[in-house]
């Protein structure tokens, strides 16, 4: 994938309270494919201008990108990301250092820059981190809540990812991935004790269900419970295993033997007329952006499957597709990400199915 990264940076008081922002567009269509901003207390122009850079880079790595352009309207970054200049100033060495680091994942990286006018994406979001911040760092009030011991600073989205329920195809350990299938009796008992159990949970804004039957019928046990409405996504529907669908392991081991072992370890390659990893991990990055962009800063219930529940552990982890073939999801197992607006990210709990027990 090959993408354009707009960053800025910006002070107020030089050194004052500072934020940053930034933009990551697909280099082919111009869509936008995540945004980043942060308040970061008081300090200059410059160091704000790298703390937007390197959440764009944070942010393209974690898109998968090969090649990145980055476009800022600051000159220094740029000539020195660049090379040209030397970086003598004590405060933005390891700032640089983090960024080139970050540049190490990609194929392909160039700085360019560009005039304010043409940075105005994240010159916006950069100046709505300073009017968010309230105060000052170094004079929080007392009781205020601190930055997370990571560094990450904001509100996060809370995730609290639910798996479905059993189905016949899940007794039978078939691919299940665009099939509609509904509940069994037991995968129904599962969903109203997931239930049960989050309907505890305080704060739940929005309920965002896959549309396919197994995902809706669980997260509408929870609806009940709280008395809300289910909200369906189409991103979060499960991987397309295309002629795989409903065959055992061994039978598509048989059916296609070399296909299905360069699939068990290789996240590009596509069941036959199917959906790679790869285009599933996209898919969810940008269903993940888009209920953030709505939901940002509050508790999320996502009920989905085992691919789009491991892709978005596996974003908020930082780690390598690997992670979707060793990681284990049961039956309305829960897990918790949550994701900041700076791009941190944490991992809060992994299939947990006390509530079955």
């Amino acid at each position: 994938m090959k993408v354009i990264v707009e960053a800025d940076g910006g002070s107020r008081g030089n050194p004052g309270p500072a934020g940053y922002g930034a933009v990551v567009r697909d280099k082919a269509s111009g869509e936008t494919l995540a945004e980043r901003k942060g308040a970061i207390g008081v300090a200059t122009n410059n160091v704000a201008e790298y703390q937007g850079l390197i959440a764009g880079l944070r942010a393209a790595r974690e898109l998968q990108a090969e090649s990145v352009e980055v476009r800022m309207d600051s000159k220094l970054v740029v000539e020195q990301m660049s090379g040209r200049w030397k970086i003598k100033h004590p405060s933005m060495q390891p700032l640089a250092q983090e960024a080139r680091e970050l540049a190490e994942a990609f194929g392909r990286i160039t700085y360019e820059w560009i005039p304010r006018e043409r940075n105005k994406h994240a010159d916006r979001l950069a100046n709505e981190a300073m009017d968010g911040e309230k105060k000052p760092a170094a004079v929080k009030a007392e009781g205020e809540k601190q930055p997370h011991w990571s560094g990450a600073t904001g509100d996060p989205t809370r995730l609290i990812l639910l798996r479905h329920g059993q189905t016949a195809l899940s007794v039978e350990r078939r691919y299940s991935g665009r099939g509609d299938h509904e509940l069994t009796a037991l995968g129904l008992e599962q969903a109203e004790k997931a239930a049960a159990r989050l309907s505890k949970v305080d704060g739940i804004t929005a309920i965002i269900s896959s549309p396919l039957k197994r995902a809706a019928q669980t997260a509408q046990k929870l609806a009940d419970e709280i008395g809300t409405d289910v909200v369906t996504h189409q991103g979060l529907i499960e991987t397309d295993f295309g002629t795989w669908e409903g065959l055992t392991f061994a039978e598509a081991a048989q059916q296609d033997p070399e296909v299905h072992r360069r699939w068990l370890g290789d996240t590009s390659v596509r069941p036959p007329n199917g959906e790679s990893f790869d285009e599933v991990h996209n898919r969810i990055r940008k269903a993940r952006a888009e209920i953030i962009a709505k939901y940002g800063g509050s508790t999320v219930v996502v009920v989905s499957h085992v691919t789009p529940i491991k892709t978005l552990l596996r974003q908020a982890l930082d780690v390598g597709p690997q992670f979707l073939f060793r990681m284990h999801l049961d039956l309305t197992g829960v897990s918790i990400a949550e994701f900041y607006p700076d791009g941190h990210a944490s991992v809060k709990l992994v299939n947990d199915t006390s509530h079955l027990s």
